[in-house]
C-alpha cells in the first residue's frame, strides 16, 4: 500500500507527510534521498562536480547545494543534465526502500515525498497520488515569505515546476491546504478512513 506525495513549492507537502505519520504511515523522503546520493566520496558527487564545476564542493567535501540551486535555475539544459544524474540513483534507492517497508511493515501506508514527482515521471511508481494544493497566489505569497525572496525570484522558481494547477488535475487525492490547519486535518483524515487506514 503506497501513495506518492507531490505538490508544488511551497504547497505544505511536509506539512500533509506529517499528519500521515503521525497516523501510522512510513515516510520516504525524496529530498533527503537526493542528499544521500550526493554525499562526500559518492560517485553522483564526483560526477555532478565534473559538469557543473570544482567551486560547488566545500571545504568539507560536500555539495553547495544553493549554489547548484542558483546555476541550474533557470537552464533548462543545466537543470535536464542534473536530473540525468540524480534520479536515476534516486528512484532506485526509493524503491530499494519502498520494497524494504513492504517486506517488513506490509500493513502500512508508506507515503513517498516527491516534489518532481509528475515533473519527472514517477507515477507509474505509485498505486495512487496525493496532491497538496493551494492556488499559485498564495503559493507566490508563501513562497516569497519562507524563503524571503522577490516576486521575481518566486515565479523562476514556480516556471520551473509543472503548474500546481495542471498537478491537481491529474491527481488521484487532492488535499487543498490554502485554509486552516484543522481543515487540512479533516481532509486528511478522510482520505485516511477511506482508504480503511484507522
Amino acid at each position: 500500500m503506497n501513495i506518492g506525495l507531490t505538490g508544488g513549492i511551497a504547497c505544505g507537502k511536509s506539512t500533509v507527510a506529517e499528519m500521515l505519520v503521525r497516523r501510522g504511515a512510513l515516510l520516504i523522503d525524496a529530498d533527503r534521498i537526493a542528499r544521500e546520493v550526493v554525499e562526500p566520496g559518492t560517485p553522483v558527487l564526483a560526477e555532478v562536480i565534473r559538469r557543473f564545476g570544482d567551486d560547488l564542493l566545500l571545504p568539507d567535501g560536500s555539495l553547495h547545494r544553493k549554489k547548484l540551486g542558483e546555476r541550474v535555475f533557470g537552464n533548462r539544459e543545466a537543470l535536464r543534465d542534473l536530473e540525468n544524474l540524480l534520479h536515476p540513483p534516486i528512484r532506485a534507492l526509493i524503491r530499494e526502500r519502498m520494497q524494504t517497508y513492504a517486506a517488513e511493515q506490509p500493513d502500512k501506508l508508506v507515503v513517498v515525498d516527491v516534489p518532481l514527482l509528475y515533473e519527472s515521471g514517477q507515477q507509474a511508481m505509485y498505486e495512487q497520488v496525493m496532491v497538496v494544493y493551494v492556488p499559485r497566489e498564495v503559493q507566490l505569497q508563501r513562497l516569497m515569505a519562507r524563503d524571503r525572496i522577490t516576486a521575481e525570484q518566486a515565479e523562476k522558481r514556480l516556471l520551473s515546476q509543472m503548474p500546481i494547477e495542471e498537478k491537481k488535475g491529474l491527481a488521484d487525492w487532492v488535499i487543498d491546504n490554502s485554509g486552516t490547519l484543522e481543515a487540512t486535518e479533516k481532509q486528511v483524515e478522510a482520505f485516511w478512513n477511506e482508504r480503511g487506514l484507522s
